[in-house]
């Protein structure tokens, strides 16, 4: 008596109730042939996007030439071809380098041009032991590669060389500002293969 009266409270019949939870159990084995994409796969995308892998020697390359500071040492009159190359018309600052450091201790470049008599040499060695490591020298114009015309005199030094190392040589009586933006080039490539293991 009991079962019956239970029986008849649902709506539909037990058999109508399996086969609809049967098709609904179908389609959805139907519709899950595949996996689910996997939920974590934003994960790999933000890494791609945001994570950059590279050597601590290209970081600190890629720094190093990309703000070189350079110390005003200039005894003669290649300094005025710097100057050109530091105006507008070929605007040195694209590389980094728009203040000229007056002193030594805040300067990393180092460019020598015009004659160097050995009367001031000490005071050129003395701006370039000043300097901090690491620092680098390029020599602009003939005087500071040779001597220049005067090489033959007894008060003039035979090329910078000969005090303090030179890494570039920018040749010219006087270079043009384009070949000093070639030599500083140059210098930037040179430091970009450097390695801090070798420099300690």
């Amino acid at each position: 008596m009991e079962i019956e009266e239970r029986a008849g409270l649902y709506i539909y019949s037990d058999t109508q109730l399996d086969k609809e939870e049967g098709e609904r159990i179908e389609a959805l084995k139907a519709s899950s042939q595949q996996p689910l994409p996997d939920p974590d796969r934003w994960l790999d995308e933000e890494l791609r996007r945001h994570i950059l892998l590279t050597s601590v020697d290209a970081v600190l390359n890629w720094a190093r030439r990309s703000s070189l500071w350079p110390v005003v040492c200039f005894p003669a009159c290649c300094a005025f071809e710097f100057i050109t190359t530091a105006a507008s018309r070929f605007d040195i600052s694209r590389f980094g380098m728009e203040v000229i450091r007056g002193s030594p201790r805040q300067a990393d470049l180092m460019i020598t041009a015009g004659t160097l008599t050995w009367k001031m040499a000490p005071q050129v060695r003395r701006i370039y032991d000043q300097m901090a490591e690491p620092k680098w020298v390029i020599a602009m114009g003939a005087c500071a590669i040779s001597g220049g015309i005067f090489a033959s005199s007894y008060s003039v030094v035979p090329g910078y060389s000969r005090i303090i190392p030179v890494d570039v040589y920018v040749p010219g009586c006087p270079p043009r500002p384009e070949a000093l933006l070639y030599g500083i080039k140059l210098m930037q490539d040179k430091i970009a293969k450097r390695s801090i293991i070798t420099e300690v």
